[in-house]
């Protein structure tokens, strides 16, 4: 499961009581563990602004998203944007101009599909970088090693000296 991701989703018709979205959640929560919704845009953009040391996946409606993405793109917390509407068609126009959405569903189980392989991606992502780092003292361990090896072994010339 993601640790340093956080999922937003962003629905200005949002209803916690309604058992499509409790489902919703409970789907989303398997791939990250951290889930923050919002039915205002603005209350949104303000929290994904404040956002420091986590990236960002985020789930948007169509209507809203066609008003906040292009205002939010721009983030560099911000890893990837899913479009959930009711009317694909619509939505995908605007969509595809914009490198940032990763897709436009009208159901949470293909978001859930998508997130699920970005999630996948990101964690290779950052096993490789922590594959890349060496420890300092190791490093310096190998060099002097093959610094001795490459010295030319002269007992005839060491005993001149």
């Amino acid at each position: 499961m993601v640790e340093n991701f956080l999922l937003i989703w962003l629905d200005a018709n949002f209803d916690e009581s309604k058992e499509e979205y409790k489902q919703s959640i409970e789907h989303l929560r398997r791939i990250v563990a951290t889930i923050t919704t919002f039915t205002d845009a603005d209350q949104c953009v303000d929290f994904l602004t404040d956002i420091q040391n986590e990236k960002v996946f985020m789930i948007v409606s169509g209507s809203l998203g066609q008003y906040v993405i292009p205002e939010i793109q721009v983030l560099s917390q911000l890893h990837s944007i899913y479009v959930f509407c009711d009317n694909r068609s619509i939505h995908e126009h605007w969509a595809r101009t914009i490198p940032m959405v990763k897709g436009v569903h009208t159901k949470i189980e293909l978001i859930c599909e998508a997130l699920q392989i970005d999630r996948e991606n990101c964690d290779r992502g950052m096993i490789s970088v922590s594959f890349c780092g060496i420890d300092p003292l190791f490093m310096y361990t190998q060099l002097l090693k093959e610094t001795f090896l490459e010295i030319d072994d002269d007992d005839n010339k060491s005993v001149k000296e």
